[in-house]
C-alpha cells in the first residue's frame, strides 16, 4: 500500500460530473473506486492534470465538493458524503430565516481565464488560460434550460454565430462575418460542425440535430484550418454528447406543450436512458425525442391557415465497450427526420403572417450517422481513431408559378422552354396552372481521423494526426407543371481528401505560451452533369474531368500574461474550401477553391465566478481570396461562381458582471465590416444592372448585441432559476447581386425562462418573443417567382411552453 501511495502517475481528467470523471481517473490510476451515496454521482468535480500520487489526484478531484475519499485497500477507494461538522450543544436560540444558497449561474458569453475551462476542441485538452483565441463554451444544461430548440438554442446565446432561416434542416451557418450565400448549393459550408470528434457534413446544410443529453458545446471563432481542414473558414461548432456511464443506471423524461399566439399549438417529448452492461465497464446510452412546432403562416389563396408546421423525430445511441488494457471502443448512431408542411416565409405586402402562394412548399430532411471511435491511453499519450459514415438527404419544393399570360404565349425561364417541353400535350393558360420546382440533395460521406496527442501539462502539449474524407453530393432538379414533370440539369460533386497535420503548444517562459502548426491537404475533385443529353455531357468533359488540389495551411500564436488575470494574444490562421461544379444553364460550370487568411489579436481579463466581472475583446481582419458564392444569374436560376476577393474586419466583445452570488448580467456584441473589393470579370455582366448592390458580403449583420440576466438560488431542496435575454440582430443583405440584394435583419428577439425543482423533478415555463414582434430574419422565400423581392421570414410569434421533467 505504501509503495502504491508513493508512486506517481500521469493524470488527465477533465472537470465535469463525478459520474463522467470517475471512470477516467479510475482507469488512469489503476485502482477501483466505488461510490456509496448515489446522489453524489451528479456532483461537480475539478479537473486533474499532471503527474502526482493517486491519493493527491483523488483529493484534487473532490476539492470543493461534498464528497471525500476513503482508502479501502491498496487498489481500491470508496467515495462517500463528507460528514457534517459536529455541533456544540448550547441553549436553544430563535430559529433564523432559511438561508438561500446561490447556484452557480451560467456564463455563456465569456470564458473566464481562471476557471480551469478545458478547450477539448484544441485536440490537446488545452486550458483556456493558455488558448490564444476566442472560445465560447455553452453547457448542455444551459442549452436545455427553457426547452430544447436545436441550433436556435446556440444562436440565441451567442452574438457571433448567425444563420439563414429557410427552415429547420435547410439552413447555413456563419461565424464572424465569413458568409457566402443563402442557398444550399455545391459549395462547402464555411463552418465546420462536429458531434464529438465526428464531422457532421461537408457541403450539406446544418442538420439541426437536437441537443438533448449534451455535455457542452464549444465554438471556436476564426479559421481552424490546421486542426480541422477544409470548411472551417469561419470557425467550428463542436457538440460534445454525454458519454455512457458504466457506474449507474439513470432514466430521464421531458415533456412539454407550447401555445403560439396567432398559430397552432405544439409539443415535445424526450427520454434519456443510461444503462450499465455487465460489471466490466460497458454501458449503453440512449436518447429519443419527438417535437412538433405549430404553424403560424396563413395562405388565403389556398384557403389554409397555420401551414408551416414542423415535425422532428430522432434519436441517438452509444455503446461503450471496455476492451481491456486501456482500450475503449464507442459504437454509435444518430438518426433524425425533419418534415416541414410548408415554407416559413410571408409576403411583405400582405397582412402580417400571411402568404399568397399557389402551391404547397413542403420540405423534408433525413440525417443518418454511424460511428466507431477507438481510444487508448499510454501514460501521457492519448490515441483516438474516429470513423463515421453519413447519409444526408434533403428535399425542397419551391413555388415557381409563372406570371399571368394569355393562352398561346410561350414563356421561358432559364434555358427551359415550358411550352416546348410538354408539346404536343394540351396545356391550359399558364396563369391558371401552378408550377413547382423540386430540388433533391443527396450526400454520402465517409470520414476517418486518427491522431496521437499529448494533452497539455507541464508546459507542453502536442497533437499529430491524419484524416481521410470521401464525399459524394448529388443535386437533382425538376419542374412540376400540373401532372407533368420536366427534368432540369443537375450536378454531382465528388471529392476525396487526404490530410496530415501537427500542432504543438509550448510554455517558452513563465507567462508566455507559443503555439504553431501546419496541415497538408491533398484533394482529388471530380463530378458530372445530371439530366443532360449524351452530346452535352461529351462536350463538357473538360469541365467535369477529375483534377487535384494541394493546400498547405500554417498557423501560429502567442499568448502572454503581463498582469494577474490579464491575458493578451496574437494569432494567425488559414482556412480553405476546395472547388467543385455548379449548374449553369443547360450544363455545369467549374468554380475554384477559395482561401481565408486571418490575423487576430485580443485581450481577456477577470476571474469568472469570483471577481465582480470578467471580459474579453477581440479584433480580427480576414482576407478572402476567390470567394465562392451563390447568386441568381441572368437566366433567373441560382448558380455558383468565384465572385472575386474580399476582406472582413470583425470586432467582438463580451462582459459578465456578478454583483451578488445569485445574480449575473451578461452582455456581448459584435461588429462586422465586409467588402467585396475585386470583382471577377466573368460575372461582371450579372451585376451590371445594379453595381451598387455588390459591396457587402451577405447574410451577416453589420452589428449584433446580446444581453441576458440570470437569477439562480437554492431554497432547501428546491432549485429556482430565472433567465431572461434580448438579442438585437442588425441589418444585413440577403445575397450577392441585383436580385438577391434585399435587406433583412434589424430586429429584436426576446425570451424568459424559469424552472423550479431539483435533480429528480422540475416544472419549467418559457415565454419567447415577449413583445410578439415580427422582424425579418431572412428575405428569401422562393427565387423562382417574379417579384421575389417582396418576401420576409418573420419571428415565431409569442410562444408559451410549459414542461415537466423527471429523473430516476
Amino acid at each position: 500500500m505504501q509503495a502504491l501511495a508513493a508512486e506517481e502517475r500521469a493524470f488527465d481528467v477533465p472537470k465535469g460530473s463525478l459520474s463522467t470523471a470517475l471512470p477516467v481517473i479510475s482507469r488512469q490510476a489503476g485502482v477501483s473506486i466505488s461510490v456509496v451515496d448515489a446522489k453524489l454521482w451528479q456532483a461537480r468535480v475539478k479537473p486533474v492534470r499532471g503527474r502526482m500520487r493517486v491519493e493527491d489526484a483523488i483529493r484534487r478531484l473532490l476539492k470543493g465538493s461534498d464528497a471525500r475519499a476513503v482508502r479501502v485497500s491498496a487498489t481500491s477507494w470508496r467515495i462517500e458524503r463528507r460528514p457534517a461538522a459536529p455541533r456544540i450543544a448550547q441553549r436553544p436560540a430563535p430559529q433564523p430565516a432559511p438561508q438561500h444558497r446561490a447556484r452557480e449561474p451560467a456564463h455563456d458569453m465569456v470564458a473566464g481565464v481562471q476557471d480551469e475551462i478545458i478547450v477539448t476542441a484544441s485536440k490537446t485538452d488545452l486550458p483556456y488560460s493558455h488558448f490564444a483565441g476566442v472560445v465560447t463554451q455553452l453547457s448542455g444544461g444551459d442549452l436545455a434550460f427553457g426547452g430544447e430548440r436545436g441550433m436556435e438554442s446556440i444562436l440565441s446565446r451567442t452574438a457571433t454565430v448567425s444563420s439563414t432561416h429557410l427552415g429547420s434542416g435547410r439552413n447555413k451557418l456563419f461565424i464572424r462575418g465569413i458568409a457566402d450565400s443563402s442557398f444550399t448549393g455545391p459549395t462547402q459550408s464555411t463552418v465546420g460542425q462536429y458531434l464529438g470528434d465526428i464531422r457532421l457534413s461537408y457541403n450539406a446544410p446544418d442538420p439541426d440535430l437536437r441537443l438533448y443529453d449534451v455535455d457542452n458545446v464549444e465554438i471556436l471563432e476564426g479559421p481552424q484550418g490546421t486542426l480541422y481542414g477544409a470548411g472551417s473558414l469561419g470557425g467550428i461548432i463542436r457538440v460534445v454528447p454525454k458519454a455512457p456511464d458504466p457506474r449507474a443506471m439513470t432514466i430521464q423524461a421531458i415533456a412539454g406543450v407550447s401555445l403560439t399566439q396567432h398559430g397552432d399549438p405544439g409539443g415535445d417529448i424526450a427520454a434519456i436512458a443510461n444503462l450499465p452492461v455487465g460489471d466490466k465497464g460497458h454501458a449503453l446510452r440512449l436518447v429519443g425525442y419527438m417535437l412538433t412546432d405549430g404553424g403560424y403562416i396563413d395562405n388565403p389563396l389556398r384557403g389554409q391557415n397555420d401551414v408551416n408546421r414542423v415535425h422532428v423525430r430522432g434519436g441517438r445511441g452509444t455503446f461503450r465497450f471496455e476492451a481491456g488494457n486501456d482500450w475503449t471502443i464507442d459504437l454509435g448512431g444518430v438518426y433524425q427526420s425533419i418534415k416541414s408542411n410548408d415554407a416559413q416565409y410571408a409576403d411583405k405586402a400582405a397582412d402580417p403572417l400571411t402568404r399568397n402562394s399557389m402551391v404547397e412548399q413542403n420540405a423534408s430532411a433525413r440525417y443518418g450517422l454511424g460511428t466507431v471511435v477507438v481510444m487508448k491511453d499510454w501514460g501521457d499519450l492519448h490515441f483516438q481513431s474516429s470513423n463515421a459514415f453519413i447519409d444526408h438527404r434533403l428535399f425542397e419544393r419551391f413555388d415557381a408559378s409563372l406570371p399571368d399570360a394569355p393562352p398561346g404565349t410561350v414563356i421561358t425561364t432559364g434555358a427551359v422552354d415550358v411550352e416546348r417541353l410538354f408539346a404536343p400535350v394540351q396545356v391550359t393558360p399558364l396563369s391558371t396552372v401552378p408550377r413547382v420546382l423540386d430540388q433533391r440533395n443527396a450526400t454520402r460521406m465517409f470520414v476517418s481521423e486518427n491522431r496521437l496527442s499529448r494533452p497539455y501539462h507541464d508546459g507542453l502539449g502536442w497533437v499529430v494526426g491524419a484524416s481521410v474524407i470521401d464525399n459524394r453530393a448529388r443535386q437533382d432538379r425538376e419542374y412540376g407543371y400540373g401532372t407533368l414533370r420536366a427534368v432540369l440539369p443537375g450536378v454531382t460533386n465528388k471529392i476525396t481528401e487526404v490530410t496530415g497535420y501537427a500542432e504543438a503548444t509550448v510554455e517558452v517562459m513563465p507567462d508566455l505560451v507559443a503555439s504553431g502548426g501546419v496541415r497538408l491537404s491533398h484533394a482529388r475533385l471530380g463530378g458530372m452533369a445530371e439530366g443532360v443529353s449524351v452530346a452535352l455531357a461529351l462536350a463538357g468533359r473538360a469541365t467535369t474531368a477529375s483534377r487535384n488540389e494541394t493546400d498547405l495551411l500554417p498557423s501560429f500564436s502567442l499568448l502572454a500574461t503581463p498582469l494577474h488575470n490579464v491575458r493578451v494574444y496574437a494569432r494567425y490562421q488559414e482556412g480553405f474550401r476546395p472547388g467543385g461544379l455548379a449548374v449553369d444553364g443547360n450544363f455545369v460550370r467549374r468554380f475554384l477553391n477559395d482561401q481565408v487568411r486571418t490575423w487576430e489579436a485580443g485581450v481577456r481579463f477577470g476571474d469568472k465566478g469570483q471577481s465582480l466581472f470578467d471580459a474579453s475583446l477581440a479584433i480580427s481582419h480576414s482576407r478572402w481570396r476567390n470567394i465562392q458564392a451563390d447568386f441568381i444569374d441572368s437566366t433567373g436560376f441560382p448558380t455558383t461562381a468565384n465572385i472575386g476577393d474580399g476582406r472582413i474586419t470583425s470586432i467582438s466583445a463580451a462582459l459578465a458582471m456578478r454583483p451578488t452570488e445569485t445574480l449575473t448580467f451578461e452582455l456581448g456584441a459584435v461588429h462586422n465590416h465586409s467588402r467585396v473589393d475585386d470583382l471577377a470579370l466573368e460575372i461582371l455582366p450579372v451585376f451590371a444592372a445594379a453595381p451598387g448592390r455588390l459591396g457587402r458580403i451577405p447574410n451577416v449583420a453589420s452589428h449584433a448585441v446580446r444581453g441576458s440576466v440570470n437569477y439562480a438560488l437554492v431554497i432547501g431542496d428546491e432549485d429556482f432559476r430565472v433567465n431572461g435575454w434580448a438579442n438585437y440582430i442588425g441589418p444585413s443583405r440577403l445575397g450577392i447581386g441585383p436580385v438577391l440584394g434585399e435587406s433583412q435583419g434589424d430586429y429584436i428577439d426576446t425570451g424568459l425562462a424559469m424552472r423550479i425543482g431539483n435533480d429528480r423533478r422540475g416544472l419549467s415555463l418559457t415565454l419567447t418573443n415577449l413583445f410578439d414582434s415580427r422582424g425579418n430574419r431572412f428575405s428569401l422565400g422562393t427565387p423562382f417567382v417574379e417579384g421575389n423581392e417582396g418576401f420576409m421570414t418573420p419571428l415565431r410569434p409569442r410562444t408559451l411552453r410549459i414542461a415537466v421533467d423527471v429523473a430516476y
